[in-house]
């Protein structure tokens, strides 16, 4: 069984927020930012901005400025130059080019139709049904990791041990799509390494790319990060709230209520009657208390 690796010593925090600029922040994305924001900061760790840009046709630079500017208006600082994604390609590629020569992956030519017939529903989402594993194919397609037989497990601070088995239940993942861009999983790795990034505080509907990415640090040698995984913000109608499900964007002129917002939903409220309105003395008081194991295990917006 492929058990979390030991951190060993520990090791100065250094944690990070990751958007993909394909609209501005809303509440739920607040919310994930502020949680691992205070992480960081009670810790007295440095608290990093990545922006997920690779997918050019989903992003736009005026949407990371806004981002950033969003950021800034409720009080969330970051210490290091931000890492484009977009900037980073040769890192990604020569990444791959290592995974290739190490025999560990294999083109695929299926299409999404094949793929919605021949994959399973698992915990975390669709599972490759590996029909291209053995094929040999040449020429175009995606690229997949291939996966060994095993479990592989993380520990969350919220959620305690969460395995699942490798080629059961993730499946040969893709980490690089047909159109020559790296996938998702293997630039957030290199991101991860290249940031020196020691602890993720991310949604919880990111479980399974955690641990898809905790397979891949483990090949690269890089150490596993400590994990929170925070619950997704749900709607009205129990959907993620998303710029997808068309979520509204968060106002930078009401800063103040929509950290309060936010902190409620992390269900830091044990302080709430000392909260004023300026913006620097609810992130004092909020970095004092910042307690995750009052993080309820559900948000749904309120009505």
């Amino acid at each position: 069984m492929l058990d979390s690796i030991s951190t060993g010593e520990a090791r100065p925090y250094r944690g990070r927020f990751a958007p993909t600029p394909s609209g501005p922040l809303h509440l739920g994305s607040l919310s994930t930012a502020l949680a691992s924001y205070l992480d960081a900061r009670q810790a007295s760790g440095r608290w990093l901005i990545r922006i997920d840009d690779l997918d050019a046709p989903r992003c736009r630079p005026e949407h990371a400025d806004t981002i950033l500017r969003q950021l800034e208006a409720h009080g969330l600082h970051w210490d290091e130059d931000v890492r484009y994604q977009s900037r980073q390609t040769a890192d990604y590629e020569a990444a791959f080019e290592q995974l290739r020569a190490d025999g560990l992956c294999y083109l695929c030519t299926c299409t999404r139709a094949r793929l919605a017939e021949t994959s399973h529903q698992g915990i975390d989402g669709p599972v490759y049904a590996g029909i291209c594993s053995r094929a040999g194919h040449e020429g175009s397609g995606s690229w997949r990791l291939r996966l060994p037989d095993g479990e592989i497990s993380l520990v969350d601070r919220l959620h305690g041990t969460i395995s699942r088995k490798l080629r059961q239940d993730i499946g040969d993942f893709m980490i690089r799509r047909a159109d020559g861009l790296v996938g998702y999983q293997l630039a957030s790795v290199i991101d991860e390494r290249e940031q020196g990034i020691t602890a993720l505080v991310r949604g919880a509907d990111l479980i399974g790319s955690s641990l898809r990415q905790q397979h891949l640090l483990r090949h690269f040698g890089i150490a596993i990060p400590a994990y929170l995984h925070v619950p997704v913000l749900l709607d009205s109608n129990g959907l993620k709230l998303s710029k997808q499900n068309h979520a509204l964007p968060i106002a930078s002129r009401n800063a103040a209520q929509n950290l309060i917002r936010a902190l409620t939903l992390l269900g830091q409220i044990a302080f709430a009657a000392d909260w004023h309105g300026r913006t620097d003395e609810i992130m004092r008081l909020a970095i004092r208390n910042w307690n995750p194991a009052l993080i309820p295990r559900r948000l749904d917006l309120p009505a």
